[in-house]
C-alpha cells in the first residue's frame, strides 16, 4: 500500500461532470490499495471571477479581506468533490487549509508556508477515507486566512505530501506531462518522460506554466517525487525525481 497525494487544478474540476470524473479517478486509485489525499484548486475561472467582483466594489480592496474572499473558491470545489466521492459509493472528508494544518506567515496574497500539521488529514486517512484539502490557502498566527499566490495549490500539494511522508505527489493538469514546448501551440512538441529537479526549475523560471517554481523548489528541498499528468487521460506523464531514484519503484506508475 502506498500513500499518494493527488492535486487537481481548476481545469480538472471546472464543472460538475469534471468533478465526477475526478472523483472516479480518486476512487480507482484508492481501490488499487492506496491511501489517497487530494489537494484541489478552485473551479475553472472562479478565482478570477472573485477578483473581478472585488474590484467592481473597491478598486483597492484590503489585503486581508481579499484573502478571505479568495479562499472561497477552493472551499466550493473541495466540498463538491467530497460529495461526488460519496455519491460514487466511497467516503471523503474535506478540509480548508487551516483545518488541514497549513500554517503560514502574515503576507496576505503571497504567504509562505511555515509548517504543515495535518493531524485531521491523517485521522481521515486512518479511517479509510479520502482526505480532500483546499489548496492555495492557510492560516497565519493571528488566525487570519491567507493565500499563497498564483500556483499556490501546487505548493500546497507538495507541502502536504512532505508532511504526510507520501510516496509520490501527482499533479493533475490538462496536458500529458511536461513537454519540450507547449503542445497546444507546437504540434511537434515531445513529452519528457523523466526530468530532474534542476532542469524542471530552469524550465519553470523560463516561463513554463506546467508547475509553479515554488512547488518544484519545495519538492527538491525534501526529495519528493512528482508525477505531472493529465486528468483527462490515463497516460503516463512526466516524472520529476531526485537523482538516483528509480521511477519504476514509484506507485501508480
Amino acid at each position: 500500500m502506498a500513500l499518494i497525494v493527488q492535486k487537481y487544478g481548476g481545469s480538472s474540476v471546472a464543472d460538475p461532470e469534471s468533478i465526477k470524473r475526478v472523483a472516479r479517478r480518486i476512487i480507482e486509485t484508492k481501490n488499487a490499495g492506496n491511501d489517497v489525499a487530494v489537494v484541489v484548486s478552485a473551479m475553472g475561472d472562479t478565482t478570477d471571477d472573485l477578483i473581478d467582483q472585488a474590484l467592481s466594489i473597491d478598486s483597492n480592496p484590503p489585503a486581508r479581506e481579499m484573502d478571505m474572499l479568495m479562499t472561497a473558491g477552493e472551499r466550493i470545489s473541495m466540498s463538491l468533490l467530497a460529495m461526488a466521492i460519496h455519491a460514487a459509493g466511497s467516503h471523503a472528508y474535506s478540509f480548508t487549509g487551516s483545518q488541514a494544518g497549513f500554517m503560514t506567515d502574515a503576507q496576505f496574497g503571497t504567504a509562505h508556508i511555515k509548517a504543515v500539521k495535518p493531524d485531521r488529514v491523517r485521522r481521515a486517512l486512518g479511517l479509510g477515507s479520502v482526505a480532500i484539502v483546499a489548496g492555495f490557502q492557510g492560516v497565519n498566527e493571528g488566525g487570519d486566512a491567507t493565500t499563497l499566490g498564483r500556483g499556490g495549490s501546487d505548493t500546497s500539494a507538495v507541502a502536504l505530501a512532505v508532511a504526510l511522508e507520501a510516496d509520490v505527489c501527482e499533479i493533475y493538469t490538462d496536458v500529458d506531462g511536461v513537454f519540450t514546448a507547449d503542445p497546444r501551440i507546437v504540434p511537434t512538441a515531445r513529452r519528457i518522460p523523466v526530468i530532474d529537479y534542476e532542469s524542471m526549475l530552469e524550465m519553470s523560471s523560463c516561463g513554463s506554466k506546467v508547475l509553479a517554481l515554488r512547488c518544484v523548489e519545495y519538492a527538491q528541498r525534501f526529495n519528493m517525487p512528482l508525477h505531472v499528468r493529465s486528468s483527462f487521460s490515463h497516460r503516463r506523464g512526466t516524472l520529476i525525481v531526485p537523482e538516483g531514484v528509480d521511477p519504476r519503484n514509484l506507485p501508480n506508475i
